[in-house]
């Protein structure tokens, strides 16, 4: 593990165990107020997100602490379990609020490009790799940071929010029917997503067990509020809902996620992905949810953005991937 560069007299570092998680849920929650993400996770959401990616404590996550031995911050350094034509490895954490400004943040950051670089030769060496750290509009002095150490913006995502007030009307499409999720067909509904983000930026193809530790089997997931369009054929296309009730109790209104829209090449352009969202919203609203939300890369290939925005989306935050390449190592 690479080592840390010298902290501010009073702080520690050691690796960030499991038992920490509750630690960082405190820690995220005191920073929402300053830092505004939008997100409120608890613990066990914060252990589902990490157990999801594959997260090892023992060599790819530290923890900073303070005198008093509370956690002054801590960073992650995962990889997703599938990919296509490049490795991206994502760089994660935070800083305390009370403590920032005192060098944590670049000794992390610093800590995580040197462990990124090592996953990448460790893991998938043959193919390029990518350090990406993503920062919220909100955070001016993380994009200050990522820069500085060389980073690079690469793509923007829009965080869009409507209200389930004067929803669209529903939409029948011909030869299609739309349906809530069926378990027994979710293993077909990701090999349709599979092909459906075939050419969209920064995603890779999905086995079943990846699928389900970040989807369809999360806490979050939620079946009922979710659409399938079935066609002759099968699912050309999904709308995949998610509840996280940390945030409802943290806002005090439930608000629905979409998580996963797409449809199928051969049926786009046929209003599809409108009758799937139209058909979803209704249903959360018949489910005590006061708003649905989802994000959006701005440069969708499949121009997601125009077809939110017609449906009544608005752009509420935004934040930037930033990145820096890594060459297939030597020997690879």
């Amino acid at each position: 593990m690479p080592a840390l560069s010298t902290l501010a007299q009073g702080y520690t570092v050691r690796p960030l165990a499991s038992d920490d998680v509750p630690a960082v849920a405190e820690l995220l929650a005191a920073a929402e107020a300053q830092d505004d993400t939008g997100e409120f996770p608890d613990a066990d959401d914060v252990r589902e997100w990490w157990t999801g990616w594959g997260l090892e404590f023992g060599r790819d996550a530290l923890a900073v602490v303070d005198a008093d031995g509370g956690l002054a911050g801590f960073a992650t350094v995962m990889a997703s379990p599938t990919f296509r034509d490049v490795y991206y490895v994502y760089l994660e954490g935070r800083v305390r609020p009370d403590v920032r400004g005192r060098g944590i943040g670049r000794a992390l950051l610093g800590w995580q490009l040197a462990r990124g670089g090592e996953l990448h030769r460790e893991r998938h060496p043959e193919v390029p790799g990518r350090l990406m750290v993503e920062v919220h509009a909100t955070l001016p002095a993380l994009e200050r940071l990522v820069a500085g150490a060389g980073l690079t913006a690469e793509r923007w995502y829009r965080q869009m929010v409507r209200p389930l007030d004067a929803l669209p009307d529903p939409r029948a499409v011909d030869g299609v029917r739309l349906v809530p999720f069926d378990p027994a067909l979710d293993d077909e509904v990701r090999r349709t997503y599979n092909v459906a983000f075939a050419e969209h930026h920064g995603t890779s193809e999905r086995d079943a067990e990846s699928w389900r530790r970040l989807y369809t089997g999360t806490r979050s997931f939620r079946p009922d509020l979710s659409v399938l369009a079935i066609g002759d054929d099968g699912v050309v296309g999904f709308v995949l809902a998610s509840v996280f009730e940390a945030d409802t109790a943290a806002r005090g209104y439930r608000e629905v996620h979409y998580g996963q829209i797409g449809v199928l090449p051969a049926g786009r352009g046929r209003g599809l992905g409108s009758a799937m969202i139209a058909a979803a919203l209704r249903e959360a609203a018949a489910h005590e949810c006061a708003t649905a939300a989802l994000d959006v890369d701005s440069d969708n290939v499949t121009g997601a953005l125009r077809l939110y925005e017609g449906l009544g989306f608005r752009t509420v935050r935004s934040r930037v991937a930033w990145s820096t390449a890594l060459p297939p190592a030597a020997g690879g």
